[in-house]
């Protein structure tokens, strides 16, 4: 038995009226996830769906009560960890995709570079793009050593240490930073792409507050507020901007530091299932929960996190990763979320349709020819609506498909199907603890 899922990141959406009043599920034109939702055949006794045969659709709540609706969250929760136990922060999980080496008493931070407005005071600045205009990696790495210089202008002999990451996506280290941060609550800091087109006011005043929540007056947030406001007065300026400005994109005015957390440890993922996992994925958060839960986390040329990452060679990795004899792989996608995000309808309509020809039925074409059985899991992680730009922690929609129940039916039984937010609440299938879909799909 293979085991496949399919993890179509913000896919979910709310009605839109510039679809009639459908969501982008709806729209899509997705035909091989709604063949094998056509394939549900259920009968609803005493409350409780019973499946006869083929798909299974419900929704799921992916972020427990009172955690924030991050990818973090939600995809250590479709991977079977339970949030609440093991979640020690977002950016701990991309230090360890990035290799960088944890104490227990080190602080991790995300680094993003971002375009803010042009207002007098930093605090009343405006996030125009959480992303700077997707700067290239190389333009990236120049900023992110200059602003490292800043620092030790600044304040020099700072604990602090910054990690090259991918594009606008980089990692901050705060050396011994845990033991002066007993009285702080983690998780107070907010990130860019929750307030996109908002003012940063109360976002930065939440970070400026942790400063005086440390038990060192002069502790290392203070310093981060400061770097943050001179960063803006540099790189403002700087000449890969006035570059990128000039050629009519968005500049990479400032630093946005954000998602601290501790080191992460969770259970070895081959030891709790007896499955020899492989998570795919364009992302450092992903392949940091790959690499912590000791899952295989391979490299795929061209893939960016966007519409424009390669599709085709995510599905040519997890379908050598099945031939290479391993049992269970999670291919993560995040260009519906960034399309969310970006207030961009139609290429998040174009993202499914293209996880749906390219990286879902070439793989499911390779399991068929194969012989042997597999089930496939197929959500979001959580839900990033078009018109708010942001996460939301409503129950997402699921699908699971076992290929043994599904063998034997005919084309007469599986016309007319739709996998969408829609059908899966009305299902009447819901699983409050979003970390049982791993037991749901390993059966």
């Amino acid at each position: 038995m293979k085991y496949l899922t399919i993890l179509c990141d913000g896919m979910a959406d709310t009605p839109c009226d510039a679809l009639y009043g459908k969501t982008p599920m709806e729209i899509a034109a997705k035909p091989v996830m709604n063949r094998l939702a056509a394939v549900c055949n259920y009968v609803v006794l005493d409350g409780e769906a019973t499946w006869r045969y083929g798909s299974r659709l419900g929704t799921a709540r992916t972020t427990p009560e009172g955690m924030k609706p991050g990818s973090d969250v939600a995809n250590m929760s479709v991977l079977g960890y339970n949030p609440a136990d093991y979640y020690t922060g977002r950016s701990p999980l991309e230090a360890a995709s990035m290799g960088i080496a944890l104490g227990a008493e080190d602080v991790t931070f995300r680094c993003n570079f971002v375009t803010l407005s042009d207002a007098p005071e930093y605090s009343d600045k405006t996030m125009l793009d959480y992303c700077a205009g997707d700067i290239p990696t190389e333009d990236a790495e120049v900023l992110l050593n200059d602003v490292a210089g800043l620092l030790n202008r600044i304040h020099g002999g700072s604990s602090i240490e910054f990690h090259k990451g991918v594009g606008y996506r980089h990692c901050m280290v705060w050396r011994g930073g845990a033991a002066l941060l007993k009285n702080t609550v983690f998780g107070q800091t907010t990130p860019p792409h929750d307030i996109a087109d908002k003012p940063v006011t109360d976002a930065f005043a939440k970070l400026t507050a942790l400063a005086e929540a440390s038990e060192d007056s002069t502790s290392e947030f203070k310093i981060i507020a400061e770097l943050m406001r001179k960063s803006y007065d540099m790189l403002s300026v700087h000449p890969i901007n006035r570059k990128r400005v000039a050629a009519g994109e968005r500049p990479a005015n400032s630093v946005w530091i954000w998602g601290e957390g501790t080191a992460a440890q969770f259970p070895d993922f081959t030891v709790c299932t007896g499955k020899r996992g492989v998570i795919i994925s364009a992302v450092d958060l992903l392949r940091g929960i790959g690499k912590v839960a000791n899952m295989r986390t391979p490299a795929v040329p061209g893939v960016t996190g966007y519409i424009d990452t390669n599709f085709a060679g995510k599905a040519e990795e997890a379908i050598q990763s099945f031939k290479n004899g391993d049992d269970y792989v999670y291919i993560h996608i995040e260009a519906p979320d960034e399309c969310g995000h970006r207030g961009e309808l139609d290429n998040k309509v174009r993202a499914i349709e293209i996880i749906d020809k390219d990286v879902l039925k070439p793989v499911l074409e390779y399991l068929d020819g194969t012989g042997e059985h597999y089930r496939v899991l197929i959500c979001p992680d959580h839900y990033t609506p078009v018109a708010i730009k942001t996460h939301t922690d409503t129950p997402v929609p699921f699908l699971l498909y076992d290929s043994r129940d599904g063998a034997e039916l005919t084309s007469a039984d599986i016309a007319g199907g739709m996998f969408s937010e829609v059908t899966a609440e009305a299902s009447g299938n819901h699983i409050e603890q979003g970390y049982e879909l791993r037991e749901l799909l390993l059966g």
